[in-house]
């Protein structure tokens, strides 16, 4: 529509052009000095007149494609479990190219404390942004008496979304089972496991292939996912080579192992075979992404792994920004559920690209965790708002109905 837009405009400014210009033709003589002047004068401002609202139309179609004002079909969300300011800007300083989290547009922070406890675990956090209400740490998407919330991911299937899980932990973990299980307790696996069967989830991938295979109860929930359409993958080499339309590719047994120790680029290439499967939905699609191993590094005091395993997710965030660049209807956000380490930067140096970092803690902090978003919608995510402002946005952005 731009295109046609533009080529009207040009068409009728050189309509005016050709009728000032007969104008002058038929006033002056034509080796006047005036005549020249005029001639020029008018040459310019047609320029200037079709240089203004070419600008204009191009402003507008980046506003509809980056801007608050196109269409969301697709949401991806990504989380950077554990990953404070700190560590992001630690992760700036060691890389040599600017981060992919830089190329988001709108930025704002999020409380993040939980019902029970000001500083919150990843189950508690993780429910609070898929669900839009609290409850208690350890607590996966339910209230404390036990009855259920319903998430994003859940509303997003109901509304005709595909839908879609990636973590580098087992898929059974906190913050994945936040947006698709419904438990008291984050330590129960394998009913988190079963809870999967319960939706209707398109692709899901991370580690966590004993939470379904080798259970106590003797369940075999790979047979029930075969017999659910789904191709079951447990490799990396498998899942890039699928062509499935619903897919559980498992990757580890639990949790997969560090970058560093092997795991290699398992979180952006499955970002992308999610993103790849998902988008065949003609309506748009949901998918959450998780970097789960930067709190991980975090809890180990591990320096050296938490930038990396910050860098790979950035990688995946680069997937997620690079097709919802050309697609123009994704909204990709980037947060943390809840800072871990107490991370400190206490030394570096920029020419170097070296950072010092103290942890003043094994475990989590109750400090504000930054939002970066991109694409339509993003402008809403600017300024600080409880982390069950993110559900709420998400809702209302997406134009889901919610059924009770």
């Amino acid at each position: 529509m731009d295109c046609v837009i533009e080529k009207v405009m040009l068409k009728t400014f050189l309509i005016i052009d050709c009728f000032l210009t007969c104008i002058l033709y038929a006033k002056f003589p034509r080796n006047t000095l005036i005549f020249h002047y005029m001639t020029k004068k008018i040459i310019n401002l047609s320029l200037s007149i079709f240089l203004i609202f070419s600008m204009i139309s191009c402003e507008n179609k980046n506003q509809a494609k980056n801007g608050d004002n196109a269409e969301i079909k697709n949401i991806i969300f990504l989380i950077g479990d554990g990953m404070g300011l700190s560590t992001v800007y630690a992760a700036m300083t060691i890389s040599d190219h600017p981060l992919n989290i830089e190329r988001c547009t709108s930025y704002g922070f999020i409380k993040t404390y939980s019902l029970d406890n000001y500083i919150t675990d990843s189950a508690a956090g993780g429910t609070a942004m898929a669900s839009g209400k609290k409850t208690n740490n350890g607590v996966i998407c339910q209230d404390p008496q036990g009855n259920k919330y319903k998430s994003i991911l859940e509303i997003a299937e109901e509304n005709g979304r595909a839908t879609g899980l990636v973590a580098t932990s087992a898929i059974t973990h906190a913050t994945p089972a936040s947006f698709i299980a419904h438990e008291s307790d984050r330590d129960n696996y394998e009913a988190i496991a079963r809870d999967f069967l319960d939706t209707d989830i398109d692709v899901f991938i991370g580690g966590g292939y004993d939470h379904f295979a080798k259970r106590s109860d003797n369940l075999n929930l790979i047979d029930s996912l075969l017999k659910r359409g789904y191709e079951v993958d447990t490799s990396l080499s498998m899942i890039q080579n699928s062509s499935a339309i619903k897919l559980a590719g498992f990757t580890a047994p639990v949790n997969n192992p560090y970058r560093l120790n092997g795991r290699g680029d398992m979180l952006p290439v499955s970002t992308e075979k999610a993103i790849q499967i998902l988008s065949k939905n003609r309506k748009g699609f949901f998918l959450m992404v998780e970097g789960s191993q930067i709190d991980f590094a975090a809890h180990n005091k591990d320096a050296e792994s938490l930038v990396d395993e910050t860098l790979d997710f950035d990688n995946a965030v680069g997937v997620a920004l690079d097709f919802a660049e050309k697609d123009g209807h994704t909204l990709v956000l980037v947060t943390a559920d809840h800072e871990t380490g107490g991370v400190n930067i206490v030394g570096g140096d920029i020419v170097s690209r070296t950072t010092k970092l103290y942890f003043s803690s094994y475990g989590h902090t109750a400090v504000m965790v930054p939002v970066y978003a991109y694409g339509p919608g993003s402008g809403k995510f600017a300024g600080i708002y409880d982390n069950t402002a993110i559900f709420h946005k998400l809702l209302s952005l997406s134009g889901f109905r919610k059924r009770i």
